[in-house]
């Protein structure tokens, strides 16, 4: 089915809208600006009793000299030792901060309960792959070791991202499989771009639909430049070869959306490969749907589902180190 704004769910109306606000620009700098501005569109007040810190992490070899900004968030419910989600904002792997990424991140602690890092990784096409996705893994790497810090218990770590963030949150998964720590419980990816070639279905029949699929070749440019097509699956997951002992996952796409197809490909390889997965489709949704949980209950719903997922990955889990023994 070819997009149309008139089969789009009505709970899209408010995000349609502040999609077309944002400004069209090769200038990454623009581009930002204008990405901050939508992003307040979808802003409401934090809840009542939220700790909200600012801080940068100790990450020697990544960062800036070494250091990765982070917005700490605890609800008013969250145990003393919580546990954590590492939330990976989207944004073309060009835009996005901590501020753009708010509306969501406090989202996720106030739904789960539970302690939320976002990460304010650097992008491209100033810092190309790998220097974001290294930045989300030594923040990872970070509350493995240090966590009790900041009142995370480091055994009960998750990871969400959405769009670019949702490629970054897939590939630390990778990293941390393959380099021996840390150990991610569970991995929540939404709407995520998970290759640079183009060529699924969806990026025909959804060329057009409000992140078209020009942008998403452009993204890549910016991330990549002469080194695309890659086959290096820390930038682009979906082209990993091997694919099992991964967290359980939630992978969670848009109806309407050109990237929808890499969506299923990977769930799909996913479980072939033994992971435990659950595929959801937002039907007659757009990509960013997570931005319009304050607009209607079906959005609303979309949202729950992965913060559920991974509530219940993060916060049974334990009950289940209690009986299993040493975990470190």
């Amino acid at each position: 089915m070819i997009w149309r704004e008139s089969e789009t769910h009505p709970d899209m109306r408010e995000l349609l809208a502040a999609k077309r606000a944002v400004p069209q620009s090769t200038d990454p700098e623009v581009l930002r600006r204008g990405w901050e501005d939508y992003a307040k569109k979808m802003q409401r007040p934090y809840p009542a009793g939220m700790e909200v810190a600012n801080t940068a992490f100790d990450c020697p070899g990544a960062g800036r000299d070494g250091k990765v900004p982070v917005r700490l968030y605890r609800p008013a419910a969250a145990p003393t030792s919580s546990p954590c989600v590492v939330y990976l904002h989207g944004g073309a792997f060009t835009k996005g901060n901590l501020d753009s990424g708010d509306p969501i991140a406090w989202g996720i602690a106030d739904n789960t309960g539970l302690v939320v890092v976002s990460v304010d990784y650097r992008l491209a096409p100033e810092f190309p792959f790998p220097a974001g996705v290294e930045d989300c893994y030594a923040v990872l790497l970070y509350l493995s070791r240090q966590g009790a810090a900041h009142g995370i218990d480091r055994r009960r770590l998750g990871v969400w991202g959405d769009s670019a963030g949702g490629n970054m949150a897939a590939a630390v998964c990778l990293m941390a499989r393959d380099r021996g720590e840390p150990r991610i419980l569970a991995q929540a990816l939404n709407y995520a771009c998970l290759t640079d070639e183009l060529d699924a279905p969806a990026y025909r029949l959804y060329a057009d639909a409000p992140v078209p699929t020009a942008s998403i070749d452009q993204a890549w440019n910016r991330y990549l430049g002469e080194r695309r097509p890659i086959d290096d699956p820390y930038a682009a997951p979906l082209k990993a070869k091997n694919l099992a002992d991964l967290p359980p996952a939630h992978v969670h796409l848009a109806e309407f959306d050109c990237l929808a197809d890499d969506s299923r490909a990977y769930a799909d390889r996913l479980a072939t490969a033994g992971n435990e997965v659950v595929l959801r489709t937002a039907p007659r949704m757009i990509h960013g749907y997570l931005r319009a949980r304050f607009f209607g209950p079906d959005a609303a719903a979309e949202f729950a589902a992965p913060c559920e997922f991974l509530r219940a990955h993060l916060a049974g889990a334990e009950v289940r180190l209690a009986r299993g023994g040493n975990d470190e």
